[in-house]
């Protein structure tokens, strides 16, 4: 089954060039010509499977937007800036849109990226699995105590659930799978975003920063996930009883 696209954009040109050329590939593309009428549409069915968002909108702009669809929707999301909106950029990526593309752009190199978003993996309540695996339970340095619960997709930190998005939880995933060993970010997008991933490598860093701040933390008082300065990211807490 194609994947749902909405194409949001208040220029009438961008909008039909990306609908054209997504049509031709065999999506099934819907459009809206602001950021308030992108957040309606998501409170109708059928779910939308990735959104592409201009940042500059009248109504409710491309970042704000995001924030509200990220209420709603753990949809992929691609945001459209202009090449000197620099900072439009980094605060997307805090927000929780997993690519962006910079204008103007190739069409082909568009659909491309596209495609590798929708590649990615992303947690889902189906499939046949096997019994629900243990949580995993790891002490901290200061005696606190962090659990994670794949199965559920549940993080508890000091006795209190920690909400995580699908993309914080699977990239403490990662950094748990071996604690203590340090993750280079190039190493941690190939096995979050995957190989076909386009972009900068500081989108790590981004995230790196949203998942502290879910967790409690800064960078200078981490007790999680450690800095090494130059190199990338560690996993801090040891395994229960290791």
């Amino acid at each position: 089954m194609s994947a749902r696209i909405l194409v949001v954009d208040d220029e009438d040109p961008i909008r039909g060039l990306v609908t054209g050329y997504l049509r031709e590939e065999g999506f099934v593309v819907e459009e809206a010509v602001d950021g308030q009428a992108a957040v309606e549409r998501f409170d109708r069915e059928p779910p939308i499977d990735l959104a592409v968002l201009d940042v500059r909108m009248p109504r409710l702009d491309g970042i704000e937007a995001l924030r509200e669809i990220r209420r709603r929707s753990d949809c992929y999301v691609i945001m459209l800036t202009a090449a000197a909106e620099e900072t439009d950029r980094v605060i997307g990526l805090s927000v929780g849109a997993d690519d962006y593309v910079t204008k103007p752009f190739s069409p082909r190199e568009f659909v491309a990226r596209v495609k590798a978003v929708l590649r990615r993996s992303r947690p889902t309540a189906e499939a046949s699995t096997p019994p629900p695996a243990p949580a995993q339970r790891f002490d901290l340095a200061d005696g606190g105590g962090l659990e994670i619960d794949v199965d559920r997709h549940r993080v508890v930190l000091d006795g209190a659930e920690i909400e995580l998005t699908a993309l914080q939880f699977e990239l403490l995933g990662v950094l748990a799978s071996s604690p203590g060993r340090v993750f280079a970010r190039h190493q941690l997008i190939e096995r979050v975003w995957g190989r076909d991933f386009f972009g900068e490598e500081r989108i790590v860093d981004v995230h790196v920063g949203n998942l502290r701040k879910a967790l409690g933390e800064g960078a200078s008082d981490a007790r999680v996930v450690g800095t090494v300065r130059g190199v990338g990211y560690r996993f801090l807490p040891h395994a229960d009883g290791a």
